[in-house]
């Protein structure tokens, strides 16, 4: 055709070619489109923020942890029937950091129904699937004023359910997660920052949730990793729990 209107070979050459990147060019826009009109990807579980309202106090970082071998004995709830007990779980009201910084427990609550401490319609759905029977909360501040913690256990019927869970939190933790205890003495700064891990204890799961009382990311000088092991206090619960079950000299 380009032959019989004239254009002579070389001419023809040129404008496949531009003809060739136009197409592509064309492509590529119609590309991006596409790609606009999808949006970006966000978890289902995203949307789910708004049971909070819009000051919804999310970690914006998560970490989770398998559980260790130590607690295997109770990988079966049905070995260890018997419920928690807010004393057992929060019965220190301070937990050491150093000689200096401690953490002081300033609220508790223990609920029977797992839904009254959590949020998020799929993960509330995964924990009832779970057989959740009790979640401990504790609410606690630093003895400078500086920091705010809040740490949380969930009693699940195995420890396969423990390990999905955290597993679970590792990637969609910010569109279902445990509900902040409101106090007077301690509160999470709405859209502040705060950090959380998440370990599975046998069939227990542990949440450690941590945050400086003004909301502003840590500093050097800030060492979340001793507040969040401090944090971790409430767990000797179920270490003696293992203990019940094995015996002394395990």
């Amino acid at each position: 055709m380009l032959t019989d209107w004239g254009f002579r070979p070389e001419q023809q050459r040129l404008m496949v070619i531009i003809a060739t990147v136009v197409g592509v060019l064309a492509a590529g826009v119609g590309l991006v489109t596409v790609a606009g009109s999808i949006g970006e990807y966000a978890p289902e579980r995203q949307a789910s923020a708004a049971v909070l309202g819009p000051d919804t106090t999310l970690p914006e970082v998560f970490r989770g942890w398998k559980s260790p071998k130590l607690f295997d004995p109770l990988t079966d709830r049905a070995k260890d029937g018997k419920p928690l007990t807010e004393k057992e779980v929060f019965g220190q009201s301070e937990l050491a950091v150093s000689k200096k910084l401690k953490l002081k427990l300033v609220d508790k609550r223990l609920d029977a129904d797992c839904s009254a401490a959590l949020w998020g319609e799929s993960l509330l759905e995964q924990v009832s699937d779970a057989e959740c029977t009790q979640a401990a909360r504790g609410l606690y501040a630093s003895s400078d004023g500086r920091y705010i913690g809040q740490y949380t256990l969930l009693n699940l019927k195995d420890g396969q359910s423990a390990a999905d869970l955290v597993e679970t939190l590792k990637t969609l933790y910010r569109g279902g997660w445990t509900r902040p205890l409101g106090s007077t003495k301690a509160a999470f700064p709405p859209g502040g920052h705060s950090e959380a891990g998440g370990y599975a204890l046998g069939h227990y799961v542990g949440l450690v949730w941590l945050g400086r009382a003004d909301g502003a990311e840590p500093t050097p000088k800030d060492d979340f990793v001793s507040l969040m092991l401090a944090l971790r206090g409430a767990e000797k619960a179920v270490y003696r729990r293992v203990v019940t079950i094995t015996g002394p000299a395990s």
